[in-house]
Formats: structure tokens, sequence, C-alpha cells
């Protein structure tokens, strides 16, 4: 499905979204591999359940954002029941546009001192 509509219509995207295309921008991968690269971006945010992930990549996909993949591994290194998905060129647009978004909020988290200028760390 080819979405021709700006990507900045889609922002903001939920944190789970913009997580799964931030995974899909590495290559494609299946949803527990999605899962645990999440977690391990987000040490102590809890579990992501694995209903959430499906939810979220079937609205990704129907918005076009993300798609099905063929693309497998070797068969000794794959299970026959995952899932892969890719993301699309929409998506990578629209992941480039939501970083873009959140760059331009924590430039203003850091002119209004609740980040220090190098490193990130509250002031």
């Amino acid at each position: 499905m080819v979405n021709s509509k700006d990507p900045r219509s889609f922002l903001p995207l939920r944190p789970i979204e913009f997580e799964i295309l931030l995974v899909l921008m590495g290559g494609d991968s299946h949803g527990y591999a999605i899962i645990k690269e999440a977690e391990e971006r987000w040490p102590g945010a809890g579990r992501l359940e694995t209903g959430t992930l499906y939810r979220a990549l079937r609205r990704l996909t129907k918005a076009g954002m993300v798609m099905p993949s063929d693309r497998r591994p070797a068969p000794e290194a794959d299970d026959e029941r995952r899932r892969y998905f890719a993301i699309t060129p929409f998506g990578k647009s629209v992941a480039a546009a939501e970083a873009r978004r959140l760059e331009a909020q924590v430039g203003v988290a850091r002119t209004r001192e609740l980040l220090s200028k190098v490193g990130g760390g509250v002031r």
C-alpha cells in the first residue's frame, strides 16, 4: 500500500509505533525480536505485551508504514511460525518526521534548562 499523504499528518506517533519503526530501520524483524530490542532501549519500562505489539503493527501496516516481509534467515536460525516485518519508504519518512519533531522538543527542553546542553543529564 503506497501512501502519498504528508508524513507529518501522522504525528505525533505513539511511542510504541515510533519504537517499532526504529527497530525496523535496522532491518526486517519478527515480533519477539522487536519486543526484545525495545525492552533493551526502555529498561525499567515494563514488559511490552505481544498483543500491544501486534495491534501497533496492524495500525502501521494499514497506514502503509510497515509491511509483512518474506525475507527470512537461514532455516536453522529461524522458526517458521515467526512473522517478519519491514519498514516501507513511507514509514521511513514518517519516522524521520517524528525524530525531527522530538528533536525540536528536546531543543526547547534544553533552552528551558530541563536538560544540560551536553550529555543530556538533568541540571
